[in-house]
């Protein structure tokens, strides 16, 4: 999908974004594995939640842009929507425990 995008200028600029957001997500949850702390923990999957919020963004834009067919996004959308429940939810309850 990337290397399509990136044959159109629109796509390429935010293709960039998506790639670099999304590989972000998965980073800083293997970061969060090998945190020293709670707080440290917290502190990446906080990130992570950040960068899957943001990946949804540029998603949004990429199917605005149509440059694809707007259905192709769906599914990564959906996708994207699940992986920020999961993390909401692990940083949500990785508070709680905190308190």
């Amino acid at each position: 999908m990337y290397q399509e995008i990136g044959k159109h200028d629109v796509g390429r600029i935010l293709g960039q974004q998506l790639l670099r957001s999304g590989t972000s997500i998965g980073a800083n949850v293997e970061e969060a594995q090998a945190a020293h702390s709670d707080k440290d923990f917290l502190f990446k999957m906080t990130i992570a939640l950040k960068e899957a919020r943001e990946t949804r963004y540029w998603l949004l834009l990429l199917k605005d842009s149509a440059i694809f067919p707007a259905a192709k996004f769906d599914e990564i959308l959906d996708e994207v929507e699940q992986l920020i429940r999961i993390i909401y939810t692990i940083t949500r309850n990785t508070k709680q425990n905190m308190q």
